[in-house]
């Protein structure tokens, strides 16, 4: 199938070489030349605009920034709705708010183009090996339409219900994930604290009724797990801006509709400072950092 790609980032990139790996033809298109450039030398065709990556486009897949990226991508004067033809399928691989996504989508149907919002779960881990789990908003048939297509990316492909919802899965998600780090962050250091060995304690969390996945597969406590970012000085992972990203989605989208989210704006806050203290580029789960002492770090 003959595929428009627009944003080849840390996520974007390894996606679209997967497409290529299942066979399909890319035309691909980046504010960095490089990153156009490495995917042609893996077989794709390069656009000089965003514009560009709809000649003899089928679908079109997008996996940019923010909301502001997107509505300008799509509803910008020179835009992909200015230029799309009728009946191309609209992908959004985007984190945005669901708000936005819906008026994006809104704009598209009246465009003559179906289009759906799928964010992605999974990291770049999962984007380079094909792991991705899809968290899909839009009609049933654009869904079966895309399916085949998402699943060259990803394992698990899920439809959310109508436009939207997908956002709406994940910054849900995002929220309680953060909340429950932030959690399991307290806990581990206070048993610690009061004297508990860190691994004694995180085998009981993860037997009790406390087990979560911030505890029993990325536990922010260093040397509780091999292979996770608090054993190699919290480098990799999903980083604490992106956290604080998806937060700020949550609690945007939540203020809209008057919906209180009281841990969840509590978890942003804290977020926020962790990163204007300069530890933005961290894996998220270092904000156990804030409970230890200088000993209890390394």
């Amino acid at each position: 199938m003959n595929i428009g790609f627009i944003g080849l980032g840390n996520m974007g990139a390894p996606m679209a070489h997967n497409l290529l790996k299942a066979g399909h033809a890319l035309r691909v298109f980046d504010l960095s030349t490089g990153a156009v450039a490495a995917l042609m030398d893996a077989g794709a065709k390069g656009a000089d605009s965003a514009g560009g990556v709809l000649q003899d486009a089928e679908i079109v897949i997008t996996m940019l920034p923010a909301s502001a990226h997107v509505k300008a991508v799509y509803l910008g004067d020179d835009g992909l709705l200015a230029n799309v033809k009728p009946g191309v399928l609209l992908i959004d691989s985007s984190t945005i708010d669901p708000l936005s996504a819906r008026e994006v989508a809104k704009a598209a149907v009246a465009h003559g183009n179906p289009m759906l919002d799928a964010p992605v779960s999974g990291g770049t881990g999962g984007a380079a090996a094909g792991t991705l789990t899809f968290m899909v908003g839009g009609a049933e048939a654009d869904f079966a339409k895309a399916q085949p297509i998402l699943a060259a990316m990803g394992r698990n492909i899920v439809h959310c219900g109508g436009s939207g919802n997908g956002q709406v899965a994940k910054v849900a998600n995002n929220m309680l994930l953060g909340i429950s780090m932030i959690g399991v962050a307290e806990a581990m250091a206070l048993g610690v604290s009061l004297g508990i060995d860190a691994k004694v304690l995180a085998n009981i969390i993860n037997t009790s009724s406390g087990r979560c996945w911030s505890s029993d597969t990325n536990n922010p406590y260093p040397g509780v797990l091999d292979n996770v970012p608090a054993s190699r000085g919290y480098s990799g992972g999903f980083g604490t801006d992106l956290m604080l990203k998806d937060l700020g989605l949550a609690t945007d989208a939540a203020r809209q509709i008057k919906q209180p989210v009281i841990l969840g704006a509590l978890a942003q806050q804290l977020y926020q400072r962790f990163s204007c203290d300069g530890h933005g580029g961290l894996d998220f789960s270092a904000i156990i950092t804030s409970y230890l002492g200088p000993q209890d770090k390394s």
